[in-house]
C-alpha cells in the first residue's frame, strides 16, 4: 500500500512572515531616538560654550523727554536750521527748506571744491593763479583784481574764505575748470551728490545775474537758491572732510597785498577770537570757529556758524536776518539752545543683540540657527541728564531663512532705532544693519541625511496626530 505524502502547511510560514515585518518595525521605530540624536548633538556644556561680548537691546518706553520748542525762542529770521554733524540730527528747523537765495554762503561750494582739489593732488596752495577778465570784472565785494594779477591759490582762498571776495572766488573758478560755467557744473553735480535738494547755483559766488558780468552770465533766467538745510548739509561736508577749514575761517584779518592800506577783516563777527576786540567782543561766541557770511538786496543776511564745545560740535544757519548784527544775535540763540540742552550719547553699542529678533534659521548648515547682532554704534542728540529712556526698535529681515554657508557679518536684514523727544519736530532715525555674529559652516551629507530622515518621521507622526 502505498503512503500518502503530506503537504506542508503554509500557515506557519505566514506566521514568520507577519513576525518579521513586526520585528522590523520595533526595530525602526526603536532606532528614531538614535536618529534623532545622531542628526542632533546634545547641548554643549557651558564650558564648551562659546562667550560672547554681545549685548541685548531692550525697547524703553519711560517718560518722553523735553526740550523747549523752536517757537520759544522767538526767531527774527525767514528760515533757520541747528545740526549736530556726527549724527546729522536736526535739532531745530524753521522753514528750513524753502529754497531761498542764499548771497555769499554761496562760496562755501567753492571753497569746499578748492579744498577737495587740493587733497586729490589736481591743485596745492602754492599753484599760481593768473586772473582773467571775468574775475577782474566781478561785482559787489571784491579785493579789486586786475586781468592779468597773479596771486596763489592760499592768497586767493583766503580773500575769499575771510573778505567774501567776488573776483578771488572767480579766478579759482577758472583755474580749477577752465570757465565759471564749467565750475558752476562742478557744483552743481556735488550739491546732488550730497543730498541737497533744493540748491542750485548759476555762479561760483552767489551774485545775483544782474551783477555778474554780462558776457558771462547765464543764458538761462534762474539765479541761485539754497535753503538753509541744503546749506548745513554743506557744512557737514566741509567740517567732516576737511577739518583743516578753521586754518582759514579763523583769520581776523590779511593784509592781501603789501601796498593795501588796509587789510581784510573778517565778516564774521562772532569769531571766538574776537572776544578781545572792541567793535565785535559784543558778538564773540566760545567755541564758534566759522563759517561764511552773506548779503544781497534780495537775500538779505544770511549766516552759516559753526561752534565746538566739551567735543560737540554744532552747525547753524540763518537766512533773511533784517541786519547785520541781527544775523549773529539770531545764530546765538541757535547754538546756545543746542548746546545748553543737548549732548550725543550713544544709545546702542555695535554687537548689540536686538530682543525678538536675535537669531535667523540657516538651512542645509552645521547648524540650525545663527546669532544676529548690530554691525554699528547708534547715537542720538539727547537732552542733558536723559537716560535714553524712550528709545524704539524696529526689525526687518530680508528672508525668513539664509542657506550655509553663511559668512560672519553678512547682511540679514535692519534694525530701525527711533527717538522722540517732546519740542523736537522731528524724530530722531537711524538704521543699522543686522548681520551674522559669525562664520555658519555647511553641514555633511550624512548629517542632512539624518536630518531628512528626522523631519521625515516628525512630519509622519504630525500627519497620524491630525487623524485623531
Amino acid at each position: 500500500m502505498k503512503s500518502k505524502l503530506l503537504k506542508p502547511s503554509k500557515r506557519p510560514i505566514v506566521k514568520r512572515t507577519i513576525a518579521s515585518v513586526m520585528l522590523m518595525n520595533i526595530l525602526c521605530l526603536s532606532a528614531v531616538p538614535a536618529t534623532l540624536a545622531l542628526a542632533e548633538p546634545v547641548k554643549a556644556t557651558a564650558a564648551d560654550e562659546k562667550t560672547t561680548t554681545t549685548t541685548t537691546a531692550k525697547p524703553k518706553t519711560v517718560n518722553k523727554d523735553k526740550v523747549p520748542n523752536a517757537e520759544s525762542l522767538g526767531l527774527q529770521v525767514r528760515s533757520a536750521v541747528l545740526m549736530e554733524p556726527t549724527t546729522g540730527q536736526v535739532l531745530l528747523s524753521l522753514n528750513s527748506d524753502n529754497a531761498l537765495p542764499p548771497a555769499s554762503m554761496t562760496k562755501l561750494m567753492t571753497e569746499y571744491i578748492v579744498q577737495h582739489e587740493i587733497k586729490q593732488g589736481n591743485l596745492s596752495w602754492d599753484t599760481v593763479v593768473t586772473v582773467k577778465e571775468n574775475a577782474a570784472k566781478s561785482g559787489g565785494s571784491t579785493i579789486f583784481l586786475a586781468e592779468g594779477d597773479q596771486h596763489t591759490v592760499e592768497e586767493l582762498y583766503i580773500a575769499m574764505a575771510v573778505g567774501s571776495a567776488n573776483d578771488a572766488t572767480v579766478a579759482l573758478a577758472e583755474q580749477i575748470a577752465g570757465s565759471e560755467e564749467e565750475f558752476v557744473k562742478i557744483m552743481n553735480e556735488n550739491a546732488k551728490r550730497m543730498g541737497m535738494t533744493t540748491a542750485h547755483f548759476i555762479n561760483s559766488t552767489g551774485l545775483p545775474r544782474s551783477m555778474m558780468p554780462e558776457n558771462y552770465r547765464p543764458a538761462t533766467e534762474e539765479e541761485t537758491v539754497m535753503s538753509a538745510m541744503d546749506t548745513a548739509k554743506l557744512v557737514k561736508f566741509i567740517v567732516e572732510e576737511h577739518p583743516e577749514f578753521s586754518k582759514y575761517t579763523t583769520i581776523q584779518s590779511y593784509k592781501f597785498r603789501e601796498r593795501d592800506k588796509d587789510p581784510i577783516i573778517n565778516l564774521n563777527w562772532m569769531l571766538e577770537a574776537n572776544k578781545d576786540v572792541t567793535n565785535f567782543k559784543s558778538f564773540a561766541y566760545e567755541g564758534l570757529d566759522g563759517m561764511k557770511t552773506g548779503f544781497t538786496e534780495e537775500a538779505l543776511n544770511t549766516f552759516a556758524g559753526t561752534a565746538e564745545r566739551d567735543g560737540m560740535r554744532l552747525i547753524s544757519v540763518v537766512m533773511g536776518a533784517e541786519t547785520k548784527a541781527s544775523r549773529f544775535t539770531e545764530t546765538r540763540k541757535l547754538l546756545d539752545y543746542g548746546f545748553n540742552n543737548f549732548e550725543v550719547k550713544q544709545v546702542v553699542d555695535a554687537n548689540t543683540v536686538v530682543e525678538g529678533t536675535e537669531t535667523i534659521d540657516v538651512k542645509k548648515g552645521k547648524n540650525k540657527t545663527v546669532k544676529l547682532v548690530t554691525n554699528k554704534d547708534v547715537s542720538f542728540m539727547l537732552p542733558k541728564g536723559s537716560d535714553g529712556s524712550n528709545l524704539k526698535i524696529e526689525t526687518k529681515l530680508d528672508s525668513e531663512a539664509i542657506t550655509a554657508p553663511v559668512k560672519k557679518g553678512t547682511k540679514v536684514g535692519t534694525a530701525t532705532y527711533s527717538y522722540e523727544i517732546e519740542g523736537m519736530k522731528n524724530v530722531q532715525k537711524a538704521t543699522v544693519d543686522l548681520v551674522t555674529y559669525e562664520d555658519t559652516e555647511k553641514a555633511g551629507w550624512f548629517k542632512l541625511f539624518l536630518r531628512a530622515i528626522q523631519q521625515f518621521f516628525i512630519d509622519l507622526f504630525d500627519s497620524i496626530k491630525n487623524l485623531f
